[in-house]
């Protein structure tokens, strides 16, 4: 199996729960402090030593491609000025990778979108990045998949646990090797009311996918009937010929999905930036919080 280079970012979503904001601002451009969430997802790829990016989106996200593109005023009037720290900044979103965008031109989901770049990916393995789970730990949870990829040489799913509360708002899988960090996948369900399942390993945006995945992808889409193509569909068709893995990540996650784990993450992230921790202390202690 070749060395994973490549990582899928699909960014096409419309994300009406955010609007007003995402009416003209993509939500993966929102900001964790000074880093917009897509940028996060960047450097983790490049954290597990892919060089090569590629981002699905479509015709509302060109904020996304603009802010990796070079800005000659914006460099010129940073160093006429002498704020060369900016500058080093801005300059290293134009090279910190090989950055291409894939467009997806119907909302037909997150699928659909990963189909859209068969043609990048060929005959390589890759890692596939969703923008709504951002990271925060010291080994990231893509270094984390790729690492066990190397072993396994298989699809790796990866996956953390939840309450049962959680169970039927993402997909489950279930394992007979239930207490282990790495599992042979045995059952993939879409969203499980939680007496339909004793597993509660939630599976999570972050993958590792060989090629042949785009086979099932296509067979998905007539063998589901309907017109999104499932996650679920893909992987059971898959499960069924070879060896599919769950990986418990470890690390802190935050679901920039919601508006609360969004704010939470903030929060979080201004805990431990060195200029801004004091202040954002100081500041929720003088709150009269009841």
């Amino acid at each position: 199996m070749k060395k994973i280079t490549k990582c899928v970012i699909p960014a096409a979503g419309m994300w009406t729960r955010f609007l007003p904001a995402t009416k003209a601002l993509p939500k993966e451009m929102f900001p964790i402090i000074d880093k917009p969430v897509m940028q996060l997802l960047v450097e983790e790829a490049i954290s597990a030593w892919c060089t090569d990016i590629i981002i699905v989106t479509w015709r509302s996200k060109r904020a996304i491609e603009d802010h990796f593109d070079s800005n000659p005023e914006l460099e010129s009037r940073l160093d006429a000025s002498g704020k060369f720290d900016y500058l080093k900044k801005v300059k290293w979103l134009n090279s910190m990778a090989n950055i291409v965008y894939v467009r997806q031109p119907y909302p037909k989901g997150d699928w659909h979108a990963i189909l859209r770049t068969k043609n990048l990916i060929w005959d390589e393995p890759f890692l596939v990045l969703f923008w709504d789970d951002i990271v925060d730990n010291e080994k990231t949870a893509a270094m984390q998949l790729i690492e066990n990829f190397e072993e396994k040489s298989s699809c790796i799913i990866s996956t953390v646990k939840v309450s049962d509360e959680e169970v039927s708002s993402c997909g489950i899988i279930e394992s007979l090797d239930s207490n282990l960090d790495i599992v042979k996948v045995d059952k993939f369900l879409e969203k499980p009311k939680p007496n339909q399942t004793s597993s509660r390993r939630w599976v999570i945006g972050k993958y590792v996918l060989t090629p042949d995945i785009f086979s099932y992808l296509e067979k998905s889409t007539s063998w589901s009937g309907d017109w999104e193509i499932r996650l679920a569909d893909a992987f059971e068709l898959m499960r069924k010929e070879k060896e599919v893995y769950g990986l418990d990540i470890k690390w802190t996650r935050y679901d920039t999905w919601s508006k609360i784990w969004l704010l939470k993450a903030t929060i979080a992230y201004g805990l431990k930036h060195s200029e801004l921790k004091d202040d954002l202390i100081d500041y929720i202690k003088s709150l009269d919080i009841k």
